[in-house]
């Protein structure tokens, strides 16, 4: 599924792309409704810069057993585990 954000809207936000869509991904992560992993690539982020983003705005993060097992499968796809 794809959403498409008009550009008045971007315009009335003074907001770029990229930064509307970290918008809706803090909020999404906020309301735990998206994982810290899910989140961060719909942020377009790597999942680091994705927690400073968090931590410069006082958000803690919430790493359940979903973000641990997705953890674990990226480890073991890079030949660390």
């Amino acid at each position: 599924m794809s959403v498409v954000i008009p550009n008045e809207i971007l315009t009335a936000t003074r907001m770029t792309e990229g930064e509307m869509k970290q918008e809706i991904a803090v909020m999404l992560f906020q309301k735990e409704k998206l994982t810290l992993a899910q989140a961060s690539r719909f942020a377009g982020m790597n999942r680091i810069a994705f927690q400073h983003l968090l931590a410069s705005r006082q958000i803690s993060v919430h790493y359940g057993v979903e973000d641990f097992e997705e953890d674990i499968k990226n480890l073991r796809a890079m030949g660390k585990l």
